[in-house]
């Protein structure tokens, strides 16, 4: 549990039993402590609200509620306001506006596993706001659930009766991208309750990939109990803010709903009355859901979200929410109690406040999807490092969160990534990296994705997902799972029989660290992953590969120690003396079972890293200041000496307390100044709870959670292929007409006069930017181009635009926008469009591309999509 002081707080000591005392009387539970308590209470950077997936995700990056606008994880606004009106005097709880209105006092903030609960005093009385994700790992309907409960709860502490009345409002900017996109609202009627629904007026289905986005296609909602008797509307928010602090929640009935509007100017408004409020604390909620229709591509083929298996609608999702409020509060406040309960016996109260901040931030990065045969699928986003879907070397440091929740939730993360490893597809003899770019899984884009060897991570990845599936054999006392994809992991086996020693000048999963050959941690990985797969071995009865495999690892292991001993401690690199790294990769050595280092090693580097770590953390290597969060608090582990876990991991805790980047849980950061060196709210974190799989009846309890246990899923989609209508510019000599000046009206209309515009061969950019064919020169910040073509015969039923794009681009056909895309591609790649947008004879296509640094591509054709069968 995360507990933020208050800023203007006086320090003092407090007994353990008065602190107990004090945390009751506040109807929570918390830790019991001893000593100064400010220094026992961190400060979150960020503080999770909506922690639903990469889409749906909402935070406050200030101590206090109210000091600024809520966010999306990437920074960019997505307000949610909250206002409280007290005997006829309005107070804001949550964001900074209307400025007019003060804030109600906050007392305090706690984050924990599924819940984060603010308190209010002032006005005569106490207000609690608890913002629950039901993240229930038992039981994944409800896990995958894209819901959040805002509950508030309001008594006297005055001896006073007070009328009260609550507002909440969304703006239109949760279901958009960018601020300026056009929404449409309307109100929704359900069994149990009355809902506001919003989403873009152009709805464009999974059609934007990339890392600084937000999602642009479904509907937000925002429903309150009929019973609660609220007024809600989609209008003006700022209209209705000013209506509800004038004459309260009863002025909302006689407003009207909006035009379609830029998402900045409107949003779902909510006023809920409370009536007369003493003593006894009167409770009310409302739902949060976004329903995005489809949520990940995988292999072309568009997949429902996993609550969507069994035929659910928004209805169903929002209707099953207000039924279960009690029940599931209930649960989340047990789980809640038992998982920080038993992180503090584990690591201590800071590890476990780490932990809990940890536990939504990871689920949050991710989305489980149903297959075709309604089983889960997880797909996690590399956010805020190169947006990457499915990277290997992204879940082999979330995996310890997702290993302690059971079998189901660690193979829907496996399923996706093996079968497309399996695929004809993969043709290399080590594992892949990703998926493609969130929320496209169609094929790895990284270092050259399936065409290239170069810039790829062939130890690493092995190396991962051997480790993985022998920790996933571990938890369920069988290998069965791995059976599956036996020639996959026999085959990166032997590539790291032949190569995982001494691996060459490659790249790592610190990758931002650059190439490096001899690479010692590297090293330790393919050792481990070495006797991972004996284990596999010997576990399905395959008792000469299990010996063969496991004297390898012993006979590699030996030599390590002599190879990278470097006086008191282990080198960086095997040819680089005065040299040091963690050894992160090495606590799979005692959470396996493996036997494969003496313990020596483990406490040789422990004592050498509490002489070289800094105010903020120990170093990831002697190359740099900085460090990963994720690998300290693996490397804490390695001794399992609890004075020495917790010397390493107090000054990760004291960073969380002291950054002054206010932002969702950063992965890599400065250890001497607290600052943030890049990445934000990544999955990775999940890898705190690695500690918790040290001790198996612990590890046991929680795997045996999982109600779910998914098995049978359906094979890996086969993508469409396609046939070329209209070629690209690479593959002929079109001729296209175009300017770099905006032109004035309708340019994309067929109709309109482009004869003062210029003619050139496509595509059109620099020749310094990477798989381009270049007819035009284009380095100007935009350009606008215009084809027309003939389609002679009849238009397919699927249709795709062929493209290749850098950076921002809008297409359209006929007149009609097709598509609209953020960021770049690297190569050409298929965007299914609408067929109807087509006919026979003659066709116009237009696109305006916006550059605004590195290369720069713009480049076009039409395909036919002919089904995979």
């Amino acid at each position: 549990m995360l507990r933020c002081r208050r800023p203007t707080q006086a320090r003092r000591s407090i007994s353990a039993t008065t602190a107990f005392s004090l945390v009751l009387s506040l109807a929570c539970w918390t830790f019991a402590s001893t000593g100064n308590a400010d220094e026992l209470s961190l400060r979150p950077p960020a503080v999770p609200l909506v922690a639903c997936d990469p889409y749906f995700s909402v935070w406050s990056q200030a101590d206090k509620l109210t000091d600024t606008a809520t966010t999306h994880w990437t920074g960019k606004e997505q307000v949610m306001t909250l206002l409280l009106r007290v005997d006829g005097v309005t107070y804001r709880l949550m964001g900074d506006s209307p400025a007019s209105l003060q804030p109600l006092p906050q007392t305090s903030v706690e984050v924990l596993p599924t819940r984060t609960i603010y308190r209010f005093a002032g006005a005569g009385i106490e207000t609690t706001l608890t913002f629950t994700t039901p993240s229930l790992p038992d039981d994944m309907s409800i896990m995958s659930r894209p819901t959040t409960y805002v509950g508030c709860d309001v008594k006297s502490t005055d001896a006073k009766s007070h009328a009260v009345e609550l507002y909440f409002d969304a703006a239109g900017t949760l279901a958009t991208n960018t601020p300026d996109q056009v929404v449409v609202g309307s109100m929704e009627s359900l069994k149990n309750a009355v809902a506001v629904k919003f989403g873009t007026e152009t709805q464009r289905v999974l059609g934007k990939a990339g890392d600084d986005l937000r999602i642009d296609w479904g509907y937000m909602y925002v429903a309150v109990p009929t019973e609660f008797q609220p007024q809600v509307a989609f209008t003006s928010t700022t209209d209705s803010q000013q209506r509800f602090t004038t004459d309260g929640a009863a002025s909302l009935a006689a407003v009207k709903s909006s035009e379609p509007a830029e998402a900045s100017a409107v949003g779902a408004s909510v006023a809920i009355p409370f009536g007369e409020v003493n003593s006894d604390a009167v409770a009310r909620y409302l739902v949060l859901a976004y329903d995005d229709l489809y949520s990940i591509q995988f292999m072309k083929k568009n997949l429902r979200p996993y609550w969507r298996k069994d035929g659910w609608e928004a209805s169903n999702l929002i209707e099953a929410s207000a039924n279960e409020y009690e029940s599931l509060l209930a649960r989340c406040e047990s789980f809640d109690k038992q998982l920080v309960t038993d992180l503090e016996q584990a690591g201590g109260r800071e590890y476990a406040s780490i932990a809990a901040l940890a536990y939504r931030q990871c689920l949050a990065a991710g989305k489980f999807v149903a297959d075709a045969n309604g089983q889960p699928l997880q797909f996690c986003k590399e956010n805020h490092s190169n947006g990457c879907i499915a990277t290997s070397d992204v879940f082999y440091p979330m995996a310890p969160q997702f290993l302690l929740l059971g079998a189901t939730m660690t193979k829907a993360v496996l399923v996706p990534f093996m079968d497309y490893a399996a695929s004809d597809r993969w043709r290399f003899p080590f594992a892949p990296h990703d998926l493609g770019t969130y929320p496209h899984a169609n094929g790895q884009r990284y270092g050259g994705g399936e065409e290239s060897e170069e810039n790829q991570m062939p130890v690493e990845e092995s190396g991962n997902l051997l480790i993985l599936f022998a920790a996933l054999a571990k938890m369920e006392g069988n290998a069965d799972f791995a059976e599956i994809y036996w020639p996959e992991l026999s085959k990166w086996a032997e590539y790291l029989q032949g190569y995982g020693f001494d691996p060459a000048n490659q790249l790592s999963t610190d990758d931002f660290a650059g190439h490096m050959a001899h690479n010692v941690n590297l090293s330790v990985k393919a050792i481990c992953g070495l006797g991972s797969y004996a284990m596999l071995c010997e576990m399905r009865g395959l008792n000469a590969e299990a010996e063969k495999y496991r004297e390898l690892a012993k006979r590699f292991a030996k030599q390590w120690v002599d190879a990278a001993r470097d006086d008191d401690h282990y080198r960086l690199a095997f040819d680089q003396p005065g040299t040091w790294s963690q050894k992160y990769n090495l606590v799979w050595d005692k959470i396996l079972g493996l036997n494969l280092f003496p313990d020596e090693v483990a406490t040789t580097e422990m004592k050498y890293y509490q002489t070289i770590q800094n105010k903020y953390g120990l170093p990831l290597d002697n190359r740099e200041d900085y460090t990963k969060l994720d690998w300290v608090l693996w490397t804490a582990t390695l001794n399992q000496d609890r004075d020495d876990f917790e010397s390493l991991v107090r000054p990760v805790y004291e960073f969380l307390n002291d950054t002054p980047d206010r932002s969702p849980m950063t992965d890599w950061y400065f250890t001497s100044s607290a600052k943030k060196r890049g990445f934000t709210a990544r999955p990775v974190v999940g890898g705190v709870f690695l500690q918790m799989l040290y001790d198996s009846s612990t590890w046991s309890k929680y795997a045996s959670m999982d109600q779910t246990k998914a098995a049978n899923w359906a094979p890996m989609p086969i993508p469409p292929q396609t046939v070329s209508l209209v070629a690209t510019g690479a593959k002929s000599d079109a001729t296209w007409s175009y300017t770099t000046m905006r032109p004035r009206g309708d340019w994309f209309a067929p109709e309109f006069d482009v004869s003062d515009w210029k003619t050139g061969r496509g595509g059109f950019g620099t020749a310094e930017t990477p798989g381009t064919s270049i007819g035009t020169q284009w380095n100007s910040s935009d350009i606008w181009v215009r084809r027309t073509f003939e389609l002679s015969s009849t238009i397919p039923d699927r249709v795709a635009l062929r493209l290749h794009h850098d950076e921002d681009s809008e297409v359209y056909i006929n007149g009609k926008r097709v598509l609209q895309l953020a960021g770049w591609t690297t190569s050409y790649e298929s965007f299914e469009i609408p067929a109807d947008v087509l006919h026979e004879g003659s066709n116009t296509i237009a696109i305006h591309t916006h550059q605004t640094s590195g290369g720069q591509y713009i480049d076009a054709g039409l395909d036919a999509i002919i089904p995979g069968q």
